[in-house]
């Protein structure tokens, strides 16, 4: 089973980009799992350029499927004096696969210092805890060491889930951060009740601070859909580090086909 690392450290440059290949067991049904195309393209974004400020947003979006071969291409759209915006495409057989907008930035001064909300009451898997790889059937969940909560205190299209990369050693937090952070099933399954044909459209994700940090590499991550109706559902996500120090919040848009 190939690591996200190795994944990355395979990559060979190709005029404009790279070109780099999606392992079997990092697919989701007959597509990559989103979660390491995105990876891949922030990987690309952060080489295309110099002293590049922290990553502050990505702008995702799933055009079309991705297996196999793969070419990465990033390129500058703009970059000012504290911002930097970066976009890169995926690509492979079936064309163009993802495409996302990357805004890096510096912290800047400000009188504004703005926080509420705490991290659910869930504390973070212990030595012993019994943890599980996902359904089998899903190649790349067993990438990752999974925990629920699985008690009435979850909605009932809400998930609430601590995700652990396996492979993680030498990979640069905002990529681990980027490829855990699409880990959820989509929270309107819940409300179909078992597996349907699913598919992410788009995706936002904004950090919440300089550089995502956590501890034995636990994230917790929360999904909850508040609308699922004619096959699609809008989803809020948020990300929490070991400590409960809020990490980065997303939205997802889904295509329910069930």
């Amino acid at each position: 089973m190939s690591g996200l690392k190795q994944i990355i450290d395979a990559l060979e440059p190709i005029d404009g980009g790279w070109r780099g290949a999606i392992p079997d067991s990092w697919l989701q049904g007959r597509t990559s799992y989103g979660g390491l195309s995105a990876a891949l393209a922030l990987h690309a974004a952060q080489l295309s350029d110099t002293d590049l400020p922290p990553l502050r947003s990505a702008l995702v979006a799933f055009i079309g499927p991705l297996s196999g071969t793969v070419t990465i291409r990033a390129s500058r759209l703009r970059r000012g004096r504290n911002a930097a915006f970066v976009q890169a495409d995926v690509e492979s057989g079936a064309g163009l696969g993802l495409r996302a907008t990357f805004v890096f930035m510096n912290a800047v001064e400000s009188k504004v210092d703005h926080q509420v909300g705490r991290a659910p009451d869930f504390a973070p898997p212990q030595p012993g805890d019994t943890t599980f790889k996902g359904n089998s059937a899903v190649m790349f969940a067993q990438n990752f060491e999974l925990l629920d909560r699985r008690d009435a205190t979850v909605g009932p299209a809400e998930w609430l889930r601590w995700v652990r990369l396996n492979d993680r050693d030498g990979i640069d937090p905002m990529v681990e951060l980027i490829a855990v952070a699409d880990c959820l099933p989509p929270a309107a399954l819940k409300l179909v009740g078992g597996p349907a044909p699913v598919s992410s459209m788009t995706w936002q994700l904004n950090i919440l601070g300089p550089q995502p940090t956590t501890t034995d590499g636990w994230w917790l991550l929360r999904a909850d859909s508040a609308y699922a109706r004619g096959g699609n559902s809008s989803q809020e996500m948020r990300i929490w580090n070991a400590a409960g120090e809020p990490i980065a919040e997303q939205m997802q848009s889904v295509a329910i086909f069930a």
